[in-house]
């Protein structure tokens, strides 16, 4: 029997780490008789595999202004309780339509029923399951308790019901421990099974002639060092520790960010410009020439891909103070390139202690950072030996292999088979 999965998130496009993970789950589910389709607010699938609805993006106008009311203060306006109900009422609307149109039998939430960016999304999501039992994963990739942001608000009612629910139909998948602990501590869900973020590593990246141009695309001369931050433009990213890096290492160091602000407003790369003009550092905001895949824009100009400017960097900086899982970090293990890193609580507890050969610090780039950063700069050496020892630790722990293995079981209990 060929199962019809439906993924439903928020947004299934570009580069953000969910709509990336999502892909690899669909690509290896697609390899175990199952046909995968998706809801969201945005999404670049295929057209005759997705179902879009635009009032289930997180950016979309209402659900802006529904959130605005809902965390900050610990009470909500009548209207914004009204909005919920009819922006919930008209996303079930559509997920019974998307069950219907694809012959859905197993649902998959992206993020969806984790961290509230869409509410009245969660809240359809959560009624739908529950008048219909459709078996359901909870693929949580971060939670309300892990964002400072959602600590204040009128929503605990909402986040009771659906970040996460806890029906007997939803099975809930996280990426780290310190997740899963959390999980069952909060809600009392006792089946949880843990399945970290992963890439294709038994079929490495290869190299071709596309790529050849980015730094001059970038304006970046071929003596000069490239730093790559491979992120969303968000607070917890510190990318100013990035910055300082790169003062520190001297004119010839050039900071490239490869994705674009918004997702949290714009103040923080305004923020970022405006630290980096006084630093005196040159910092590219290049998410115009980056995608997820290689091809062109409107205007008919080069798009480079994400693998392209991991290949086109010299070292890669992802300061971050707080992630899930950490793709940035594997994408880098991949791509054969060193990192300079701030040691996040997950990488701590599930990656480092793997072997994983690193540079890290802790609150602040130190002298010693910056030197064993240019020590790897300067020798070529070094960082092929750093690289090719990492990707092997890569392979073993995160490649499409663990997943699958992880995966088949879990759909089988879905469905009741052995």
């Amino acid at each position: 029997m060929t199962h019809h999965i439906g993924f439903v998130s928020t947004r299934l496009a570009g580069t953000d780490g969910v709509s990336l993970e999502t892909l690899k789950w669909s690509n290896t589910l697609a390899t175990m008789d199952c046909e995968c389709f998706c809801f969201a607010g945005e999404a670049d699938w295929a057209a005759d595999r997705r179902y879009v609805v635009p009032e289930a993006h997180f950016n979309a106008p209402d659900v802006l202004s529904v959130n605005n009311d809902l965390f900050g203060d610990s009470t909500r306006t009548r209207e914004t309780s009204n909005t919920v109900q009819r922006l919930k009422e008209h996303l079930k609307d559509h997920l019974y339509k998307f069950i219907k149109q694809f012959d859905i039998n197993i649902l998959i939430a992206e993020n969806a029923l984790s961290i509230p960016m869409n509410i009245p999304l969660g809240l359809a999501l959560a009624e739908v399951i529950a008048e219909t039992g459709i078996p359901t994963i909870g693929h949580h990739h971060d939670f309300s308790w892990e964002r400072s942001r959602f600590a204040i608000g009128a929503a605990a009612d909402y986040l009771r019901a659906a970040f996460p629910p806890t029906f007997s139909s939803i099975h809930h998948v996280v990426i780290n421990s310190f997740a899963s602990h959390q999980l069952a501590l909060r809600t009392g869900v006792a089946s949880v099974t843990l399945i970290p973020n992963v890439m294709d590593f038994h079929h490495p990246p290869q190299v071709d002639d596309y790529s050849n141009d980015v730094r001059q695309v970038l304006g970046i001369k071929d003596d000069a060092y490239f730093l790559l931050q491979p992120t969303r433009i968000v607070p917890r990213k510190r990318i100013e520790q990035a910055i300082d890096l790169a003062r520190r290492l001297g004119d010839k160091a050039v900071l490239v960010i490869s994705h674009s602000a918004g997702d949290e407003g714009m103040g923080y790369k305004h923020f970022l410009e405006d630290y980096a003009k006084a630093m005196q550092v040159r910092v590219i905001f290049a998410e115009a020439h980056f995608g997820y895949q290689r091809g062109v824009d409107k205007n008919g100009t080069k798009i480079f891909s994400l693998e392209d400017a991991y290949q086109a960097a010299d070292i890669v900086t992802y300061p971050s103070t707080v992630e899930g899982f950490g793709n940035a970090f594997l994408e880098t293990v991949y791509y054969k390139r060193p990192i300079v890193m701030g040691t996040y609580e997950i990488f701590k507890t599930d990656i480092e202690p793997k072997g994983f050969q690193v540079i890290n610090f802790e609150e602040f780039v130190t002298y010693e950072t910056v030197n064993r950063v240019r020590d790897l700069l300067e020798h070529p050496k070094k960082v092929s030996k750093i690289v090719k020892e990492n990707y092997e630790l890569g392979r073993k722990y995160y490649s499409y292999h663990q997943l699958a293995e992880q995966l088949k079981p879990l759909i089988n209990s879905m469905v009741g088979r052995e």
